[in-house]
């Protein structure tokens, strides 16, 4: 037996392994050096006086003073609870109702009209009428997350539930699979993609939305901390806050990118 016989047969995947971990510290590289490359046109704009902005030190300094008096510290946190109690209350509720729409023609008869309504309605638009009805306490800031990550994401549920290939219902059925087997072994796994896209951008308005319920009624939150910043024109509190909604919402965005691939292994991807 030759050297090339016994030598151990390659492993399944390896290389494609190899060339996403490749092109994902190479991913990383690019986006450190796209960083750099704006913070460096910024100070190159803000040196120039093209407008009237702060600088990248103007506004680090900044940073350093909101974060030794903890007002960065306590106003992220606010922002953040607000964020997580209406977002995943919005998934958790989304999900389910997205199922049934997608899998009983009934509900989606009973259901789908108010979804569409509301979806037509932006959030932040509810707001003033939470108010009014909830107070202004935390309630009507988490229902509007709420509403918009829900919105969300029972929509994208829903289309994943109807695309689902025919052919792997039909065939599952044939194999005498029952109902609520072909639901979790078939309809789950292949729509779970089109959740966590939904995920994703209900992520995104979940931040817009508290940002501006904070905007409208709040004492807390970085929301609330830029309309403060605004009465006294007090440009690099602002660009803090906002830096600051930026990284929380990126290292939330990453974290639901590993779920996603966790709970998608078996989908080949760039």
């Amino acid at each position: 037996m030759s050297s090339t016989d016994s030598a151990a047969p390659p492993r399944p995947g390896g290389f494609l392994t190899g060339r996403l971990l490749g092109s994902g510290s190479a991913m990383l590289g690019i986006n450190i050096v796209a960083v750099v490359l704006g913070i460096a046109i910024w100070a190159a704009i803000t040196s120039l006086g093209v407008v009237g902005l702060p600088g990248p030190m103007e506004v680090l300094r900044k940073g350093v003073e909101l974060a030794g008096s903890a007002l960065l510290l306590s106003d992220a946190l606010a922002s953040l609870g607000r964020v997580l109690s209406g977002f995943l209350l919005g998934i958790a509720v989304a999900i389910p109702v997205g199922f049934l729409m997608g899998w009983y023609r009934i509900a989606r008869g009973l259901i789908e009209p108010y979804v569409q309504f509301f979806r037509t309605i932006p959030p932040l638009a509810i707001i003033p009428l939470a108010i009014v009805t909830m107070g202004i306490g935390e309630t009507p800031k988490i229902f509007v997350i709420f509403l918009a990550a829900f919105l969300t994401s029972v929509v994208a549920t829903y289309q994943g539930v109807i695309t689902v290939d025919r052919t792997l219902v039909n065939a599952a059925r044939v194999l005498g699979a029952k109902d609520m087997t072909i639901f979790r072994r078939v309809v789950i796994p292949a729509s779970t993609p089109f959740i966590m896209v939904g995920v994703r951008i209900g992520l995104g308005s979940s931040w817009a939305t508290v940002v501006a319920a904070e905007l409208i009624a709040a004492q807390s939150g970085l929301g609330f901390r830029m309309q403060q910043a605004q009465l006294y024109y007090d440009l690099p509190t602002i660009f803090v806050s906002l830096i600051a909604i930026g990284i929380l919402g990126l290292l939330m965005d990453r974290i639901i990118i590993a779920i996603d691939r966790a709970l998608t292994s078996w989908q080949e991807k760039a």
